[in-house]
Parts: C-alpha cells; sequence; structure tokens
C-alpha cells in the first residue's frame, strides 16, 4: 500500500514568492488527508496536480492566519465538481467559528457536507480499517496540537510451504488465512493463522508538528515516525526570540528526533527572515544533532514505504 507525503508550503508568517505558507498532504491509496491549509495550498496542489476533490479530511493545528488563510478558496473550490461524500475537518477550539464565519461572509457555495469537530487533544480523530490519526498537545500562543498518522500492524509474512505441509490447497483457504481465520484442511483438521504467518510486520506512521515550544512530550507523541514534518522556524542566534513567541529553533527540532527515534525528519514553518540561502544555517544546526535532515522546500515528495 503506497503512502506518501507532499509538502505544499514551508513558510511561515507570510507567504513569499517562492515559499508558501505551512501545508501537508498525505496521500494513502484511497485516502487524501490534508495537515494545515496556509496561504498557497491550492497553487501546490494544482502544480503537481494532486486530486484535491478526493481529500477526506483535513487536519488543522490551530488558528493562526499563516494555517488557515487557504482553508476559504479550498472549500469554495471543492463546490465546482459533484462531490457527495463528506469533508471532516478537525482542529482546536475556534476552528468551527473560523469556518461558519468565512461561509457567511463570502457567501460561499457548498454543494456538500462539511462536518467540523473541534477537537482537545490528546485524543484520536480519524480512524480508518487499518490507521488512525491521534492529536496531541502543543505549546504555543494560543491551542495547538500536533498529529501523528500510525497504521496497525500488519500480518507476518505468508509460508506457502507449512500451509501445503498442513494440507491447505492453494485457493481461497490460503486467502483467508492470510486474513487472519481459521480454515479446514483436507484432513478435516484445522488450521490456524500463526501455523502458516510469520511475525507480525510494523506499519508506518507520519507525524506532523509546527508552532509549539520544544515541550518534553512531544518524543514521547512522535515515537518511531517513519517521517517527522516539524517547525524549525529559527537558527540558534535567535533561539530568545523563538521561545518568546513560542515557537522552535532547527536545533530543538533536531533533539525533538533524536529523542523520539524518528528515522527521517523535514524541517518545515521557515522565518521569512531567512532567504533559501540562509537555510543553510537551520539545516546545519539541525544535522549537528540528527544527521538524517532534510529542508522541506514547497512540492517535495517524501515516499514513505514499508521497513519489511
Amino acid at each position: 500500500m503506497n503512502l506518501e507525503v507532499f509538502v505544499l508550503g514551508c513558510g511561515g508568517m507570510m507567504p513569499l514568492p517562492y515559499r508558501h505558507l505551512t501545508s501537508a498532504l498525505v496521500r494513502r491509496e484511497g485516502d487524501i488527508f490534508l495537515f494545515d491549509c496556509g496561504e498557497g495550498t491550492q497553487v501546490s496542489l494544482r502544480r503537481l496536480n494532486l486530486r484535491w476533490k478526493k481529500i477526506n479530511a483535513i487536519f488543522i493545528s490551530h488558528t493562526h492566519a499563516d494555517h488557515v488563510t487557504g482553508l476559504p478558496g479550498l472549500l469554495m473550490l471543492s463546490s465546482q465538481v459533484e462531490r457527495d461524500d463528506p469533508l471532516y475537518i478537525y482542529g482546536p477550539p475556534k476552528i468551527a467559528e473560523y469556518i461558519e464565519t468565512s461561509k457567511n461572509v463570502l457567501d460561499m457555495y457548498i454543494n456538500y457536507p462539511i462536518v467540523v469537530k473541534e477537537i482537545r487533544a490528546p485524543c484520536v480523530v480519524h480512524e480508518g480499517e487499518d490507521f488512525y490519526i491521534r492529536a496531541f498537545p502543543l505549546r504555543h500562543t494560543k491551542p495547538c496540537v500536533g498529529y501523528a498518522l500510525e497504521e496497525l500492524d500488519r500480518p507476518g509474512e505468508f509460508n506457502p510451504q507449512a500451509a501445503q505441509d498442513l494440507r491447505v490447497p492453494c485457493g481461497p483457504l490460503w486467502g483467508r488465512l492470510q486474513r487472519g481465520e481459521c480454515v479446514q484442511a483436507q484432513d478435516g483438521t484445522t488450521v490456524y493463522p500463526e501455523q502458516v504467518l510469520g511475525p507480525k510486520r510494523g506499519g508506518r506512521k507520519f507525524s506532523f508538528v509546527t508552532d509549539t515550544l520544544p515541550i518534553p512530550s512531544i518524543a514521547q507523541d512522535v515515537r518511531g515516525s517513519d517521517l517527522l514534518i516539524c517547525e524549525g522556524m529559527f537558527a540558534d542566534d535567535v533561539a530568545d526570540q523563538a521561545a518568546e513567541k513560542k515557537h522552535m529553533t532547527a536545533r530543538q527540532a533536531a533533539k525533538i528526533a533524536r529523542e523520539g527515534q524518528v528515522k527521517q525528519l523535514g524541517l518545515i514553518h521557515y522565518s521569512p527572515r531567512y532567504t533559501d540561502h540562509e537555510l543553510g544555517a537551520l539545516l546545519d544546526e539541525a544535522r549537528d544533532v540528527f544527521p538524517n535532515t532534510v529542508l522541506t522546500r514547497d512540492r517535495m515528495n517524501f515516499p514513505m514505504p514499508y521497513a519489511d
């Protein structure tokens, strides 16, 4: 099952000609999830030719303008096509008011159901058959949450020879065993899935963290992530300003990645004070702590294959 992450915008505070505001999209087979929706989100969606019409749910970290100002346009755009499935929008308190006010003031034409759910982290906010999306608390100047998409464990690899030795004929019975069901062998004995399956295999995990002080709980919440997209808004020399504004430096983001034993860190939500060339300083400071760090850029793609 394919899983990939697209960074639609990597900037913070104000959009720049070469840097849209923070937004990331996760595509997992038929599911498409959007995390934050800053200015420029629609532009990146179109340039990447992503199927924005199929977005199932939007997860908002908080209601500061640079994380939500792309929402009204996206909601109106979605009314230009036929859509029966509801669009779920999750976020901290005030997200429902923001959406309702935008609809009223802009006199939006909406031809599909929008379900807005205000959340109080920690909690599971969205679930599928074999995954869930969990929100966890961050510490910013207003209520703010991070998100983690986690897949459930997969069955172990199927051993055809073991099934044959147990007199289970090739065919539908093998499929039932792989789905975790017991079957009857040709001699009438019961064959259990664990007799023909190897150890369970882990799923994948994606975490999204932005606009927060580096509180200790974050490392636990993102633990084991295959990919952590995390704000690294400032360099070390303005760490005092970062703390005052309740943001993180790139080095602090890297410490979270190291303590959470994540596999890859993608920095995001850069201050507009840094040109693209100057972002190299943030990358160097983060890599001092966590070498497998990259600077995300608008429209960057992160494939997330299974480890086994």
